[in-house]
């Protein structure tokens, strides 16, 4: 899945990117959802994760976003200046499903110099 935080502003980097780290983590960890890769850029957010087929995409991407923007304004007050009204996010997100071919997303986004937050064990 990949989304943007809202008119594609550059702000996913230093304390924010950890924090968004921690936050994605801790998100995903309580929805029961497995984060196989994860990389955070300046512009956009890329993640490969596993959803149990109990919870739909689009409900978890809802609670993904919607939680996530909450407590990163919670945790850094001063983004409400760059953004106003507690939208973090932009609306939309693409997702694709992945099945055999886990491998060959996971090389794509080593091969592509991404820099790396998140590993599964």
């Amino acid at each position: 899945m990949v989304f943007t935080p809202k008119y594609r502003r550059k702000v996913i980097y230093n304390q924010y990117r950890s924090s968004l780290g921690e936050i994605f983590r801790r998100l995903c960890s309580y929805k029961g959802v497995e984060i196989i890769e994860g990389h955070l850029m300046p512009d956009h957010v890329h993640m490969l994760v596993s959803i149990p087929p109990r919870i739909s995409v689009s409900s978890f991407m809802g609670y993904l976003k919607g939680k996530s923007a909450l407590m990163m304004f919670d945790k850094h007050a001063n983004l409400k200046y760059k953004f106003g009204n507690r939208h973090f996010w932009a609306e939309g997100y693409y997702v694709s499903t992945v099945g055999l071919n886990e491998a060959t997303i996971k090389n794509i986004y080593r091969s592509k110099g991404i820099i790396q937050w998140m590993i599964s064990s």
